[in-house]
């Protein structure tokens, strides 16, 4: 009984805070990390750690569902090109400069540590994306750039984490088996989207008259879809959101307008509470991350938080201005680019300071192993943890405080 009224108090807040937000003109999303926080630090607030599993499965399969059943097919395939850019390139590039960073930076950080801490902190969140940019009135190319890069590096970033972590617990690292890896986890993921976007499609085809199977179904089969992925060891990210895709396309054909409309407003209130939960619990988790650390380490490591926020949105600004001019190069020279792939600097810094760490960030770093191989404790455990919630708040507190700032400044 006492869960469930945590749970029922935790709605409330969420809800009353959502709607304050809209009230005070304040992102949505932050305004519900702020609350989580003050929340989380009150005595009466019993400790809710979070379950990375929970994560993953719970809320990352329908909002991923959702950001990619929304996008425009035809936008993400003219923007494949930088979309790829960011959600493979950028994301090992960034791997690797934050892992740099750390290892000089923070005492007693090993190369594979400073690697796991990389690729936990390597892609930029699809729900982040959407609920800081939403509503202001970016560009439609520019907004399936940003959910199109957060759609797919996912996948980049969780088999980067699995190398590193492989390295830390003393399993050798061979760069063909890595590369094999990635293939096989994003081919994979691709493949088991595809196959059960056309089945779901004969299912609602022969359901197509029962409007609350149709719902119930495109509600049950992202869950579905990612639990099968996971299983096969492949990209349950990348094949949800080939699910959301292909679904996207079939309801613009098959299904009727009326049903359309009744599975938008019913897929709006999930989306709506699964958003503002995760923010809300975001926020909880730092009081609990912050009683498991040594009292003297706290402000170094909140400074070196702020360090490495700043180096991943710094090498974020090169790649994605680097692209910009490539793109404008290879359209020049007649290549196969289409002249609504390019954008000017303005987008280019609009696109990097939209680049946000959300739930994926969080819910790799809460799924650490507590152990190596050894039976040691996995080290630096806490530290890592706690350097990851700091890097996620830093950049969804200051990047979303003041990105409408930066869009109305540089959309002009």
């Amino acid at each position: 009984m006492e869960n469930y009224t945590i749970i029922l108090v935790i709605m409330a807040i969420m809800i009353g805070a959502s709607g304050m937000a809209e009230k005070i003109k304040l992102p949505v999303p932050v305004l519900l990390l702020a609350v989580g926080i003050t929340v989380g630090f009150l005595p009466a607030m019993p400790a809710m750690e979070l379950n990375p599993e929970i994560i993953m499965l719970l809320f990352l399969p329908p909002l991923l569902y959702d950001a990619a059943f929304n996008i425009s097919f035809r936008e993400f395939r003219i923007n494949i090109n930088t979309i790829s850019t960011l959600a493979i390139g950028l994301v090992f590039l960034t791997t690797g400069g934050i892992a740099v960073t750390a290892y000089y930076l923070i005492p007693g950080m090993t190369w594979p540590l400073a690697f796991v801490l990389g690729a936990i902190l390597s892609a930029t969140d699809a729900v982040a994306a959407i609920g800081i940019t939403k509503g202001l009135g970016l560009p439609h190319n520019t907004v399936t750039i940003l959910e199109g890069e957060s759609l797919v590096n996912d996948a980049s970033a969780l088999v980067a984490y699995r190398v590193a972590v492989a390295a830390v617990t003393g399993i050798a690292f061979v760069t063909w088996k890595a590369l094999l890896q990635f293939l096989v986890v994003l081919g994979g993921g691709f493949i088991i989207g595809f196959v059960v976007a056309k089945m779901l499609a004969f299912l609602l085809r022969f359901f197509r008259n029962n409007d609350m199977v149709v719902i119930s179904l495109m509600l049950l089969m992202p869950f579905v879809t990612y639990q099968v992925a996971e299983h096969f060891h492949v990209s349950g990210v990348i094949a949800v959101v080939v699910l959301g895709l292909g679904m996207s396309r079939l309801s613009r054909v098959k299904l009727p307008e009326e049903l359309r409309n009744q599975s938008r407003h019913f897929w709006d209130v999930i989306i709506f509470l699964l958003n503002g939960l995760i923010f809300l619990l975001i926020g909880l988790q730092f009081p609990l991350v912050l009683k498991k650390m040594n009292t003297v380490d706290i402000w170094p490591f909140i400074g070196y938080a702020a360090i490495i926020t700043i180096v991943a949105l710094g090498i974020r600004l090169v790649r994605v201005y680097l692209q910009q001019f490539n793109l404008q190069r290879a359209f020049q020279g007649k290549r196969r680019i289409s002249q609504h792939a390019l954008f000017d600097s303005r987008t280019s810094f609009i696109i990097t300071w939209s680049g946000m760490r959300g739930i994926v960030s969080l819910a790799i770093a809460l799924g650490l192993p507590t152990v190596l191989n050894s039976g040691a404790a996995f080290p630096m455990r806490n530290e890592i943890i706690f350097l990851s919630i700091a890097v996620v708040l830093f950049s969804l507190l200051g990047q979303g405080l003041s990105l409408p700032w930066v869009v109305k400044k540089f959309s002009r």
